[in-house]
């Protein structure tokens, strides 16, 4: 049997990652079986050399080999290509037409980007899987194939599974064996080793000398994110060569051809995240203060009619959900005491505060606020005072304040602005 490094040479795969060295050794391992095989990774790290090396290793190697970008072809024709048609099966159809299933008997098949594939042809697919056999669009007779199936994809099968565009029992049936190519982020150690062979091949190509990366160009190089893998490794190692006139490339110049979007800047990604988690924070804390006006608005109503109406029990009770509510919620009205004074702007001489006070049975009581009036101006002044002391010894520091006096940062600030400190 041959090595795996004997495969990689024999087949242009370069690298030495650990990941990648383990996916060809599994190709080699399975290629002479006729095992169904589901090659996955993301888009551009080179799933297609894996259905090679399975083919050419396999006893099916003399037999044709056909590869199908499932994903290219249209819906409405991929059948058709797929197990063909007979003649007049549909508009356009002038002569009947052998698929690949037919043409590829005793071969191998590659289906690349089987996850595009429609849920009509996935059950069809199921079937060659399952017994070999497919029937022509517009037949009705039942044909045998022998083919070997290998698939791949970069879909997340499973959540492609779960919103049911794709069959489970068809992915448990290609997956007998699963492949998994790494990323190139996540082999650094052959990035540069890849570029250097890239660029080799196009000064080869266009007979000009070979381009070459300074230390921090190489660096760059290696901590970039290359969303595009191992294809836009490529295509930035042939941009460079054919349009540098300068074969020493630096920092600066690497960078010019390095999109922004797909560099390795966490804080840049992050940033977004960020606006977008403000935002909604800030609509949560709109909402939050628009019902806290709300509320207001209605105790201001609550306490307009007490002051007008003398039969305080029956007003109570037809509001006394909304107190409920206020007492027990409103951290704005009622985050540190018990009792709250609220008082409205004044208008008259007549107006007076009013004074809400609950006991730990939740229920209420109304008093004339002016009743207390020396004792309740002491306690404010008081207030006030320990309150611009605190202040001024942690220098205007609010957490630091607020942490000394025993109430919330908020409370202090309600405060400072009640005060207009």
């Amino acid at each position: 049997m041959e090595t795996v490094q004997s495969i990689k040479q024999r087949f242009s795969i370069i690298g030495n990652d650990t990941a990648l060295n383990r996916a060809v050794e599994k190709a080699v391992q399975v290629a002479p079986t006729d095992i169904s095989v589901l090659v996955t990774g993301e888009s551009g790290v080179g799933k297609e050399s894996i259905p090679k090396i399975i083919h050419q290793l396999s006893l099916r190697k003399h037999g044709k080999y056909i590869a199908v970008n499932c994903g290219a072809i249209p819906e409405g024709t991929i059948d058709s290509e797929l197990f063909g048609h007979e003649k007049g099966a549909f508009t356009g159809a002038t002569q009947t037409r052998s698929g690949y299933f037919e043409v590829a008997d005793g071969g191998t098949i590659f289906l690349d980007e089987v996850g595009e594939l429609p849920l009509t042809t996935q059950v069809r697919l199921l079937r060659v899987l399952e017994n070999g056999e497919f029937i022509k669009v517009g037949s009705s007779a039942v044909q045998k194939t022998n083919v070997r199936i290998v698939a791949a994809t970069n879909v997340n099968m499973f959540e492609a599974i779960e919103k049911e565009k794709f069959r489970e029992d068809l992915y448990y049936r290609l997956s007998t064996i699963e492949i998994n190519l790494p990323a190139l982020r996540k082999r650094k150690e052959d990035i540069h080793l890849l570029f250097r062979k890239f660029a080799s091949d196009f000064a080869l190509k266009y007979k000009m000398p070979t381009i070459r990366l300074e230390d921090t160009a190489v660096t760059a190089l290696v901590n970039y994110q290359w969303n595009g893998n191992i294809r836009q490794l490529r295509n930035v190692a042939e941009q460079i060569s054919v349009l540098e006139s300068s074969r020493m490339i630096d920092l600066a110049t690497l960078q010019t051809y390095l999109p922004e979007m797909g560099a390795n800047f966490p804080t840049v990604l992050n940033k977004n995240k960020a606006q977008s988690d403000f935002s909604t924070e800030r609509e949560i804390l709109y909402k939050v203060l628009f019902d806290m006006k709300s509320d207001l608005n209605d105790l201001k109503k609550l306490t307009m009619e007490l002051m007008k109406n003398d039969n305080h029990g029956n007003v109570q009770k037809d509001n006394e959900s909304l107190i409920q509510k206020i007492y027990n919620n409103d951290e704005s009205l009622a985050s540190e005491k018990e009792t709250e004074i609220l008082s409205l702007p004044a208008k008259s001489e007549k107006e007076h505060p009013i004074e809400i006070v609950g006991n730990k049975e939740n229920d209420y009581s109304y008093i004339d606020a002016v009743e207390a009036e020396e004792e309740t101006l002491s306690l404010h002044d008081k207030e006030l005072e320990l309150i611009k002391k605190s202040l001024e010894r942690h220098k205007g520091k609010r957490k630091l304040a607020a942490d000394e006096l025993g109430i919330s940062e908020r409370t202090l600030y309600r405060k400072i602005k009640q005060y207009d400190l």
